[in-house]
């Protein structure tokens, strides 16, 4: 069953979104979402059609859609970020890139122009650029040979493909005369095509799909280019006929395969014809990503395994598995030893062949016309030249043999995968015994179910963390967060905190009068800091100061003007340098059961389970995502963890910009 859509898919979906009644132009942008971690979903409103919803996965497909996977009860930052961006702006345009998998959707808001690419191919990515192609964020900061995908880096495109609707018959003949496969796989990969479309072009040329590209003539390669342009005519033309392909499985028909146009090698498959190649789409990809997610949520409210058990279920899989195959391949070593003269009189004549200058093609064609004549060349089922392997049959054994090999080589190539297997059983053996012991020490302990106790508080909406003294510091989040602890929360008594670097929160030490201790002055410093822009940046210190409440002031100087989020600071500071940076993530289990961050002495005050962070190369996502693994894991309570921290929760702790966990 198709997986992912090719570069003609995304050629056919972008001619809808361009013209016509499933135009994009000139649509306005919602709320973004991210229900899972490779997907998001943009709400559209077209001018009238109401409002309509556009899926993009990374990697697999883009298209609107009907059946919509259920938002996250906590948003992720990266959708979060892309409103900050785009939310309210207009899609501009839509257009491919250079028959490849890659879609760009331009965007205008306030004269301030955005693209954002979708990345259809291999893992996939959704990028947001601004108008000059710089990466204003991407949805997996990743580093390829040659191609950076993270903020602030120049955009660039992967190596590209030829295409097929441009390619001339010497564009052909050099890929063909450089290509070390078939022609099948040639088309496929160079053009970026894919099996079915490279199989299309070889059906309708006329040309074994088998053939060496190397061996092709020039009147094959005409054929070819004549049936580049017939298979991809439609899309020049704008005539498609969208359709799901359905295939029998277990005596009824599943989607099997959508297509844009017909296709001879579907001509006798039942199909499903639609009105345009985005419904189709949808009811391939949208329902049956929509159906997967209600059929997960069943087979969790079903399964009551323990996380041992499944363990120790899948370890034992693993032990039959690794057993099974090693027989095999001792079987097929076995076959070799005992049929020696048969394949050494094969090796011989291979061999031969070969020094005497014959080419694989011509040996095939030999050896095919000579089964009769030659006993040996029976037993050969197909030939790898790239490789110089042949596949045989030994009285109902396959056994693939290098003819570079001696028999007895050949034979312990067999006998070293079965001994290696044999060692991967053996090392789950040792890991069935530890989880075993893990069992019998969680059965010791039998704790008790853990009740979730969560209370609401007001400073829950800020950044905020309890010192080690015991004083409640609180800071803001944004512009509009750090007004409102100003003017709301600030009281004359409190002491606050600010960095010399913008993009820090407005801190505020809640001292209710009371003498405040050097250890939560520290604390509130390395606090402030941490969630300011010197994490983000990557730096491991900065410096802080603190002042008065009446130091603080919204009333600028005459002439000037304050921006949101903004203040001016009269009078003495008091400087704490080069502090460092540095956040922990803990779980508070006594009275309230709920994720903790702060300062590391802060929170080894008050939580268990404590987790350092540092500046790093993960971003929030991931790095949430491992430390509630990390939890599940120490606690083995999934539910549990997943009420009170689940990657959401963490991140909402975590400072801004890349971290790792501290070993």
């Amino acid at each position: 069953m198709k997986q992912e859509m090719t570069s003609a898919d995304v050629a056919a979906l972008v001619s809808e979104f361009t013209e016509g009644a499933n135009s994009l132009n000139d649509a306005k942008i919602g709320k973004i979402y991210q229900p899972v971690p490779d997907e998001i979903r943009i709400s559209l409103f077209l001018f009238g059609r109401g409002r309509h919803n556009l899926v993009i996965e990374a990697g697999k497909r883009a298209h609107m859609s009907e059946h919509i996977r259920p938002s996250p009860k906590m948003p992720h930052s990266f959708p979060m970020l892309l409103r900050k961006h785009i939310l309210g702006g207009r899609i501009t345009f839509v257009k491919q890139y250079n028959f490849d998998r890659i879609i760009e959707f331009g965007i205008v808001r306030g004269g301030i122009e955005t693209i954002l690419v979708a990345e259809l191919f291999s893992s996939g990515n959704i990028v947001l650029l601004d108008n000059e192609r710089r990466i204003i964020l991407p949805m997996k900061p990743v580093t390829f040979r040659g191609r950076r995908i993270r903020s602030g880096e120049i955009y660039e495109y992967p190596e590209a493909k030829m295409s097929p609707l441009d390619a001339g018959e010497n564009e052909l003949a050099g890929a063909f005369a450089s290509s070390d496969t078939n022609i099948v796989r040639t088309i496929a990969n160079r053009f970026n095509l894919g099996g079915v479309l490279a199989e299309e072009v070889c059906l309708r040329g006329g040309v074994d799909k088998n053939m060496e590209a190397q061996d092709v003539s020039l009147q094959e390669i005409s054929a070819i280019r004549g049936s580049l342009k017939d298979v991809f005519s439609p899309l020049l033309s704008g005539e498609l006929r969208p359709q799901i392909i359905k295939k029998e499985v277990n005596g009824k028909l599943e989607p099997h395969d959508v297509v844009p146009f017909e296709l001879g090698q579907y001509r006798d498959f039942d199909k499903e014809y639609f009105d345009s190649f985005n419904s189709a789409l949808d009811e391939f990809f949208g329902k049956l990503s929509a159906e997967s997610v209600i059929e997960q949520v069943e087979v969790v409210k079903k399964e009551k395994v323990n996380i041992f058990e499944r363990r120790l279920q899948q370890q034992q899989s693993a032990i039959k598995k690794f057993e099974t195959n090693s027989d095999k391949f001792t079987t097929v070593a076995e076959q070799v030893y005992a049929n020696y003269q048969s394949i050494e009189k094969l090796l011989e004549i291979l061999n031969g062949a070969r020094k005497k200058g014959y080419s694989w093609n011509e040996i095939k064609s030999i050896l095919k016309q000579a089964k009769d004549t030659i006993p040996v060349a029976k037993m050969i089922e197909s030939i790898n030249s790239a490789e110089g392997t042949v596949v045989v049959d030994i009285e109902g054994t396959k056994a693939t043999i290098d003819i570079r090999k001696t028999v007895p080589q050949n034979a312990q190539v067999y006998y070293e995968k079965a001994k290696k297997l044999m060692k991967k059983r053996d090392g789950a053996l040792r890991a069935i015994e530890q989880t075993k012991l893990a069992m019998k020490k969680k059965e010791k302990r039998a704790p008790k179910r853990r009740k979730v106790i969560r209370k609401k508080h007001w400073y829950d909406r800020f950044r905020w963390f309890v010192s080690s003294d015991g004083f409640l510091v609180v800071g803001g989040r944004n512009a509009d967060t750090n007004e409102e602890i100003v003017s709301k929360y600030m009281e004359k008594r409190d002491i606050a905190f600010h960095t010399q670097v913008p993009g820090a929160p407005m801190t505020v030490i809640r001292t209710e009068g009371k003498e405040v201790p050097e250890t939560t002055l520290q604390e509130a410093a390395q606090f402030v800091v941490s969630y300011s822009s010197v994490w983000k940046s990557g730096q491991f210190s900065g410096d802080c100061y603190w002042i008065k409440p009446e130091q603080v002031s919204k009333t600028p100087e005459s002439g000037e003007f304050l921006k949101k989020g903004s203040f001016v600071i009269r009078g003495e500071r008091n400087y704490h340098r080069d502090v460092q940076v540095g956040i922990a993530i803990g779980l508070e289990l006594a009275g309230e059961t709920r994720v903790i961050g702060g300062p590391l002495s802060a929170i080894r005050k008050h939580a268990k389970y404590v987790i350092e962070v540092v500046p790093g190369k993960f971003n929030q996502n991931d790095i949430s995502k491992k430390i509630s693994r990390t939890y599940v894991n120490d606690l083995g309570d999934v539910q549990f963890v997943k009420q009170i921290a689940s990657p959401d929760l963490i991140a909402v702790m975590l400072p801004p910009g890349e971290s790792d966990i501290k070993e």
